[in-house]
């Protein structure tokens, strides 16, 4: 993902801010995993709604994004803000989050090892993507979307760059069959219809979660993980 890259999904990213409860679990997830003080980065922050939502007094989150439309947002909401993850030293962070973002990168290893590297050691990376290929469809085209992952890719690649993986599992089961749908029956210009992400959000959403807990380890629409520098 080159600096000054520009972001294809930009109406999809402006119409998932309505995923209320969607984004609420993904600030519970962060915050489930990442230190109460210290200092966070955000790796694809797009146009901030989870930096603006997890930055406290006790912490502060930086962000990388490469959009350079996004990135402005996120200096007027006083982020420091990145082009790319290069830019960053050494073991500059306690922890590193993100979300929905390595599906866009073509060498995915490399922005990983790019995670590890900007840790402390012994801080935590935690990774939430796209899971299962068979999922693939026009949304995640429209997106630029290179891939989709299964929860032994997802630890497979963490690993590889030089993490050991605390936990991983599958989320969103009831997301994976509307998800489904959507590829059989949805546009061809994969553009998501508000009202419709609104309704699953309010009321399926809910209950997708809570299936989650005998689902998590087998399938869901989304995957994650989290990871420790060794």
């Amino acid at each position: 993902m080159p600096s000054n890259w520009t972001y294809s999904g930009v109406d999809n990213l402006e119409v998932m801010k309505n995923a209320r409860r969607y984004n609420a679990y993904l600030v519970a997830l962060v915050n489930r995993f990442a230190p109460r003080q210290g200092t966070l980065l955000d790796f694809g922050a797009g146009a901030g709604t989870f930096a603006r939502a997890l930055g406290a007094a006790s912490r502060t989150v930086a962000c990388v994004e490469p959009d350079p439309a996004l990135r402005e947002r996120l200096v007027g909401d006083g982020h420091a803000a990145f082009a790319d993850i290069a830019d960053i030293a050494d073991g500059r962070y306690d922890f590193v989050y993100s979300l929905n973002v390595l599906e866009h990168i073509e060498d995915d290893g490399a922005a990983v090892r790019e995670l590890l590297r900007v840790l402390k050691p012994g801080g935590r990376c935690l990774i939430y993507v796209p899971a299962l290929q068979i999922l693939y469809s026009s949304m995640d085209s429209k997106v630029g979307h290179f891939r989709r992952y299964t929860k032994a890719g997802l630890k497979d690649l963490l690993q590889g760059a030089g993490f050991s993986v605390q936990w991983a599992g599958y989320a969103d089961s009831l997301g994976f069959f509307a998800t489904l749908a959507f590829k059989m029956l949805g546009n061809a210009d994969g553009a998501i219809n508000p009202g419709g992400l609104v309704l699953y959000d309010r009321l399926i959403f809910p209950l997708s979660r809570a299936l989650d807990a005998i689902a998590h380890p087998f399938f869901g629409k989304n995957v994650a993980a989290v990871a420790v520098k060794r």
